[in-house]
């Protein structure tokens, strides 16, 4: 069972705050703002929105298929986590 789904990621590339960040939180990914990211959840995260455009083929193009490689990696990071 994956952690991270490409819902997931699309909520963070959608998002409208430009310092959008992927966090772990009770089992869900939760996207914050980098300053709404305590001392507590600062473990927790997963990757930025910047982050995560870098790794986009083409130039940014979100395709399903990207959408869904790219969760594939990002669910590989929340069990290095220790989710």
């Amino acid at each position: 069972m994956s952690l991270i789904d490409r819902d997931c990621v699309r909520q963070l590339l959608e998002s409208e705050h430009a310092d959008a960040t992927l966090v772990f939180v009770r089992g869900d990914c939760v996207v914050l703002r980098a300053g709404e990211i305590d001392d507590a959840h600062r473990g927790l995260v997963i990757a930025s929105r910047e982050d995560v455009v870098a790794q986009l083929p083409d130039g940014g193009a979100l395709s399903e298929q990207a959408l869904d490689d790219l969760a594939v990696r990002l669910d590989n990071v929340v069990r290095d986590l220790g989710a």
